[in-house]
């Protein structure tokens, strides 16, 4: 019963953290109370993208007669289908980590973990049998759920959250999404894509509040091109359920308006999960909602720590992943370098996606710095005119005093796998005109990094 390391959660924070710990020569066990893999692997980041997918399959057979492609009958979505499909998908993953374990020697313990004093962890297992676990090293990594607003009570039928929304039996003929962060819009669009009449409403005046602004709009256009509807500057103040039906009242800048959906999903954010996980108990300091901890994720208590969205950061898979390796080969010695905040990419999966990296070109001007900004659309991409979808771009900031590579925005085709050259780029401190005299293989979409960079210098090319 006694470990060198026992991680609470088995999400990318936790299951990464363990694999590492594993590695390093740890004796280690994993507290999960539910699915392997957390939220991320089973009800985040992979289904999602499976729906996406088949979204954007869905997209390309509608259009198929522009690519010169006669596909015969009229295609149609069958959900439950794209659902199972987005169920296995997760399925597969979660397996995968379970393998994993077993390959690292890692004890999976089924129950919900409650930290102790004295590095202890108690287990309480389906069957509501406790038991207690000592380590050197405890890490939490606990994760988050669907936020509630006060006046927007999920009710798993009228009213949804995430979870909801990937496995809905049949596909509403109308909906409204609440929230336009990553979660938000990518329901939005994978539903419009189905043929929902779908409603977006975000209480801030721009979609995806925290990307550059250029971005924001570009998304919004391309929303709106798909016939979605998108209210901005809006805030949802209630929801009437009559005869089944939801009758949203959304106050906008002009007054109140009244939408009627089957649906309404509700995807203002998240609520990190540390009711109930025994930090009042050990004294772990948290604030807002958070646990604090060091550069190492190292907490007030020694031997406890915490990583992913329990702690300050973007709530990011990847970021969580990261944490949790940082964390670990930190008590065992290595002395890793601490994490880098500004430089972890964001990205959203929408049709077009969006990808970023950086300071905003409003961050930079409000951090008081001279800047060089290159702009490249896909309009002017062989690749993307090729590919049959031209909308968005790429958008670079440097600092025009030394050349540093402040931040990078993108929105179009693929720009999720594009986004990492410019993360790989800041990391080893790239310049602008080194960007622009690295050779990128034509004709690619990642040709327009390079032409940005080029803009922002006055040597573009293709422009």
């Amino acid at each position: 019963m006694k470990y060198d390391v026992i991680v609470i959660g088995s999400g990318p924070g936790g299951y990464v953290a363990a694999i590492r710990a594993s590695q390093l020569g740890k004796k280690v066990a994993v507290v999960e109370k539910s699915e392997i893999g957390g939220i991320c692997l089973n009800w985040g980041c992979i289904p999602t993208k499976a729906l996406l997918k088949s979204a954007q399959v869905f997209n390309y057979m509608k259009h198929a007669a522009e690519y010169g492609i006669i596909a015969g009958a009229e295609p149609k979505p069958d959900f439950e289908a794209v659902v199972k499909r987005s169920r296995g998908v997760a399925e597969g993953m979660s397996k995968g980590v379970q393998f994993l374990f077993k390959k690292n020697k890692i004890e999976l313990i089924a129950g919900f973990g409650v930290l102790k004093p004295g590095k202890k962890v108690e287990v309480t297992d389906a069957d509501n049998k406790k038991a207690v676990y000592e380590a050197d090293h405890i890490i939490l990594a606990t994760g988050a759920r669907s936020r509630e607003l006060p006046n927007l009570k999920i009710d798993g039928k009228h009213i949804i959250g995430y979870r909801q929304a990937m496995v809905l039996p049949s596909l509403p003929k109308s909906m409204v999404v609440v929230g336009s962060g990553a979660i938000g819009s990518e329901f939005a669009y994978f539903y419009n894509s189905m043929g929902v009449d779908v409603t977006l409403v975000e209480f801030l005046p721009a979609i995806l509040p925290i990307e550059d602004e250029e971005v924001s709009k570009q998304l919004e256009r391309s929303f709106k091109k798909a016939k979605m509807k998108v209210m901005t500057s809006a805030s949802v103040e209630k929801v009437d359920v009559v005869d089944g039906l939801c009758k949203v009242t959304i106050k906008t800048k002009k007054g109140e308006e009244l939408v009627d959906a089957d649906i309404v999903l509700s995807a203002v954010g998240i609520a990190t999960n540390l009711e109930g996980i025994g930090l009042e108990e050990t004294g772990v300091a948290t604030e807002k909602g958070k646990v604090l901890v060091d550069d190492y994720y190292r907490t007030n208590v020694e031997g406890v720590y915490a990583i992913g969205d329990i702690v300050h950061g973007p709530a990011l898979a990847h970021t969580a992943s990261h944490e949790g390796i940082t964390c670990v080969e930190a008590f065992c010695g290595l002395h890793p370098e601490p994490l880098d905040y500004g430089n972890i990419p964001s990205c959203t999966y929408t049709n077009p996606e969006v990808a970023s990296v950086g300071m905003s070109e409003k961050q930079a001007i409000e951090a008081g710095y001279e800047i060089k900004v290159g702009k490249f659309p896909f309009s002017a991409s062989g690749k993307a005119s090729a590919a049959g979808n031209k909308d968005g771009f790429v958008k670079v900031i440097f600092d025009a005093k030394y050349g540093e590579w402040l931040g990078c925005h993108m929105i179009g085709d693929n720009v999720t796998e594009m986004i990492a050259e410019a993360v790989a780029a800041r990391k080893l401190e790239t310049t602008g005109h080194e960007i622009i005299k690295t050779i990128h293989p034509h004709p690619t979409m990642s040709e327009a990094i390079m032409e940005a960079a080029a803009d922002a210098y006055g040597e573009v090319i293709h422009l």
